[in-house]
């Protein structure tokens, strides 16, 4: 959840002692890998989910904060937009029953929000990019009332001298647009999952996510259009990267340049070089005073990491006794199309990230980086359809990866994880299917499209209607609501 905070202005002196705090707080965490410090635990998973609120005519709703007062759960919270909401569900340990319960407490969620959505003429949307959405949609009138989110947006602004975010995306067919400020971002609503892992074992967690992030981002892909126009499979990815661009834009060779990013290595060792490269490559965009909160959970160097969207993030938490531990965000999959969908995605790189991370040779003999990232962008912009450089330098159809290799090798990891055995043949089967036939929620968005014509009304709207049947998406039907 994103933490907000108390100003959104500041001073220079705001930014020397925060800078000043960071180093401090740095230099504690290396202190903790040194020392062994982390919780022995992994193998708990948990997931985000970001949502949009949408009216009877399919178009985006600008109800959130009405939305939340009504709802009154901790688990849900704004967004960048008044018209997007976040669901988190409790983290679980990943054996027995792990996946079913996570759809359950997902389903139960889910189910509140609707009806608390109808209550004020409204539906709740689980898709990565509404096609309705419109650029003009995207004011500052539309950002959530967060003092973080305003603060964000100054900042980015002021680095960029006030010189508008640029847009340009060529897929199917072309986009460009200039946006006077971050808003572009609430544009994308994603499907976040959450890993805990022992220290000793996370760079090679790290490095499997990177890796996996091609096939994930394919198999999940569900944002094929933005503001009327067919773009990338998964146009979240450059929609985001060049939405929040410092100046410089998003091909820079400074990484400070870029917030949001893939990155430009593996780790090598540990996590902490990604909170060291936090340090001396970004520099804040929320110098906040946190001297009141414990200084004992590294408070600004949390706070600093949360304006770094890696697209595979090192997050630091603590447990209930003030242990702290490691997580792996994986931040590449789009919301929706179903909760079955959203499940069996989860599953899928669950198993996966747990069996490629113990098998995988040391760093950078398996897959050059420089790979691993020329993969990631093909898979966003091409899903399934594209081919991709995987283990021993084979290149290959993603799809045939996929179905030959990559669900036997989770099928492998659930199993070692011990989770229960239909529960892993329900979502993997989802997952097969819906490979085989090419059925993502990007591609069904385009058949309908193909069929029916450029409505994107009509198409919003038998989303909603395939969505609410809770059948996953393989098995949706091409007809109008």
């Amino acid at each position: 959840m994103g933490q907000e905070i108390s100003q959104y202005q500041f001073t220079r002196r705001d930014f020397r002692r925060f800078r000043l705090r960071l180093r401090q707080e740095t230099a504690t965490l290396a202190d903790w890998f040194r020392e062994g410090r982390f919780a022995p635990m992994g193998g708990i998973g948990g997931f985000e989910i970001e949502a949009w609120l949408v009216d009877p005519q399919g178009q985006p709703a600008p109800l959130n904060q009405r939305f939340l007062e009504r709802l009154g759960d901790p688990l849900v919270v704004p967004e960048l937009s008044v018209f997007n909401i976040e669901l988190n569900t409790p983290p679980l340990a990943l054996r027995g029953d792990a996946l079913r319960r996570m759809h359950a407490n997902l389903e139960e969620l889910w189910q509140r929000c609707q009806r608390v959505a109808a209550g004020l003429g409204a539906t709740v949307a689980l898709i990565g990019i509404l096609p309705t959405l419109r650029d003009r949609d995207l004011t500052l009138d539309h950002m959530s009332d967060q003092q973080r989110y305003r603060a964000i947006n100054d900042q980015i602004l002021q680095r960029r001298r006030g010189r508008p975010m640029q847009l340009a995306i060529h897929g199917a067919e072309s986009l460009r647009l200039s946006q006077p400020s971050v808003m572009l971002e609430a544009a994308a609503t994603s499907f976040q999952t959450h890993l805990q892992v022992e220290a000793a074992g996370a760079a090679a967690f790290f490095n499997a996510a990177v890796m996996l992030s091609a096939p994930l981002v394919a198999v999940a892909a569900n944002s094929p259009l933005l503001f009327g126009k067919r773009l990338w499979e998964e146009t979240r990815i450059p929609l985001f990267e060049q939405g929040v661009a410092l100046a410089g834009g998003v091909r820079s060779n400074d990484p400070s340049h870029r917030r949001v990013t893939f990155g430009d290595d593996y780790v090598r060792a540990s996590l902490l070089e990604l909170f060291a490269e936090n340090l001396a490559h970004y520099p804040p965009l929320l110098p906040v005073d946190l001297s009141g909160e414990p200084a004992r959970h590294l408070p600004h160097l949390r706070l600093h990491n949360g304006t770094i969207w890696r697209w595979n993030r090192p997050l630091l938490g603590f447990e209930a006794d003030g242990t702290p531990h490691l997580r792996i965000e994986h931040r590449v999959m789009p919301a929706g199309p179903s909760i079955p969908d959203t499940i069996a995605n989860a599953a899928l790189y669950y198993g996966l990230v747990h069996e490629l991370a113990r098998t995988l040779p040391p760093r950078g003999a398996a897959l050059d980086f420089a790979l691993s990232r020329a993969n990631f962008y093909a898979a966003a912009r091409d899903g399934l359809r594209a081919e991709v450089v995987w283990l021993g330098g084979r290149r290959l159809p993603l799809r045939q990866l996929v179905v030959e290799e990559l669900l036997p090798l989770a099928r492998r990891g659930l199993e070692a994880l011990e989770l229960d055995a239909a529960d892993v043949t329900l979502y993997l089967d989802i997952i097969a299917a819906r490979v085989a036939g090419g059925r993502t929620g990007a591609d069904w968005q385009r058949r309908f499209l193909a069929r029916h014509g450029p409505d994107l009304t009509n198409l919003t709207l038998a989303y909603l209607d395939r969505q609410r049947s809770g059948r996953p998406v393989h098995e949706w039907a091409d007809e109008p609501a």
